[in-house]
């Protein structure tokens, strides 16, 4: 009796080694999966029914200020470093891995109007209202000091409205009635750059050209400035005032403005005549405005108690947060690693979010990373399917926010269908439509 048996060699299915590529023992031609669209897209659509089922974007709150918070920053240097400035002159330094205030301090009189962390990490600097900038060490103590002393002082002949350091030199500077440069070795302004405005609201350095800064005033304009030539470069004015200012950090000649118009908008500094981007969604006027580290994202903080998370090029939202506590978002900052959103608001608290709504915290497994990031190919490739672009962008608003959305609508339905019937009845055809980009901008100056 002969009995046929299954003869393989070891080689033929094991590897030599670790690095060697994996041996497939299946068969890749599309003619023998004829189903293999519709599992793909029975699985995209599944995992964006798990991302909504798990999307628990709040990690938690830092209490401890007694008036709302109004300026953040994060240190270059640190991950867990937290710097947060409040309307009662109140700076503390937070541990974001612990949760915990590690130190505090009475740096000012009135508003804390601006904080900034210098570019080695060692000592920050902080702005207020009574005219001063302080600077302090972020040497972290075991026990909080009663009182702590800041190492240096400047004085401005006026209250500070904003305050940012240089990247890489000892160099900060100061928004009052005018955008002051400050070297830390002197006890006057470095020079003072005027443009028309009555008050400045915000400047920003840019992280990667160091010597181009931003501002916004209350003249409607947001300015960009020079600092090795010491003379303004050009200004542009919107429709409503500006309220933040935000530099791209890898891509250096684009910033985002957040506007009192409920828009923040991305412009690039060569060419200011329109907007490349018009970010829409919020209802109430945009009080600041950041940039993810990888330049990819931006999250605005608003006045109708939300925050919002862009794409850099998308024009409505990707997430939208609140809580039912949370009051009028102040201030928005991202973690070093992306990976966290940081607000602000009007509640005396500083909250902690997830980038990513559903993400899982902690470490996975590679076998667990390598599915996710096919579910989320899968998903960015079945997006504009009905069904699955339905699921991913639907989201829970407070009911305030939805009836001003509403109203928001009705209106902008009106104003377009009265400028079509304009142009449909006008004699000579009308005026061509002017896109939204370049009709929210009034004028540029150079």
């Amino acid at each position: 009796m002969k009995i046929k048996t299954i003869s393989r060699l070891e080689e033929h299915y094991t590897r030599d080694c670790k690095t060697d590529v994996v041996k497939i023992h299946r068969n890749l031609d599309p003619k023998l999966h004829p189903f293999e669209k519709a599992r793909e897209y029975g699985r995209a659509l599944q995992a964006t029914k798990l991302d909504k089922m798990f999307a628990k974007p709040f990690i938690g709150a830092l209490d401890g200020h007694t008036d709302g918070v109004f300026c953040t920053a994060t240190s270059p240097k640190n991950l867990v470093q937290f710097l947060s400035g409040a309307c009662d002159g109140e700076v503390r330094v937070w541990d974001l891995s612990r949760r915990a205030c590690v130190w505090k301090a009475a740096a000012h009189t009135g508003f804390v109007r601006g904080v900034a962390v210098t570019p080695d990490g060692r000592s920050f600097l902080s702005a207020g209202d009574d005219g001063l900038v302080k600077r302090w060490d972020l040497a972290i103590a075991s026990d909080l000091e009663e009182r702590p002393r800041p190492t240096a002082q400047w004085t401005g002949k006026m209250g500070f409205r904003a305050l940012d350091h240089h990247w890489g030199d000892a160099t900060f500077a100061t928004a009052s009635d005018a955008v002051e440069l400050w070297d830390a070795e002197r006890a006057e302004p470095t020079h003072a750059f005027r443009w028309g405005a009555d008050a400045v609201n915000s400047v920003r350095f840019n992280p990667a050209e160091r010597c181009l800064l931003a501002s916004t005033g209350s003249d409607r304009g947001a300015a960009l400035y020079d600092a090795r030539a010491a003379a303004p470069l050009r200004k542009v004015f919107l429709r409503m005032r500006s309220n933040g200012v935000a530099w791209n950090p890898r891509v250096p000649a684009q910033f985002a403005l957040a506007c009192e118009d409920h828009c923040a908008y991305t412009f690039d500094v060569r060419r200011l005549g329109a907007a490349l981007v018009v970010h829409k969604d919020h209802v109430g006027a945009v009080m600041a405005v950041a940039f993810s580290p990888t330049g990819r994202e931006l999250a605005t903080a608003g006045y109708d108690r939300t925050l919002r998370i862009f794409g850099a090029r998308d024009g409505r939202s990707r997430e939208v947060y609140h809580t039912q506590r949370m009051q009028r978002a102040f201030c928005v900052a991202y973690s070093a690693d992306a990976r966290y959103v940081l607000s602000g608001s009007d509640d005396t608290c500083v909250r902690i979010w997830k980038a990513r709504a559903s993400e899982r915290l902690g470490a996975i497994v590679p076998r667990e990373a390598r599915r996710l990031r096919y579910l989320d190919t899968l998903k960015r490739r079945y997006a504009d399917m009905p069904d699955v672009r339905r699921i991913a962008k639907h989201r829970h608003v407070p009911r305030a926010v939805r009836g001003a959305a509403r109203a928001e609508g009705v209106q902008r339905d009106k104003a377009k269908r009265k400028a079509d019937n304009v142009r449909r009845h006008a004699k000579d055809g009308g005026d061509a439509p002017v896109p939204e980009r370049r009709r929210r901008v009034i004028a540029e100056q150079t």
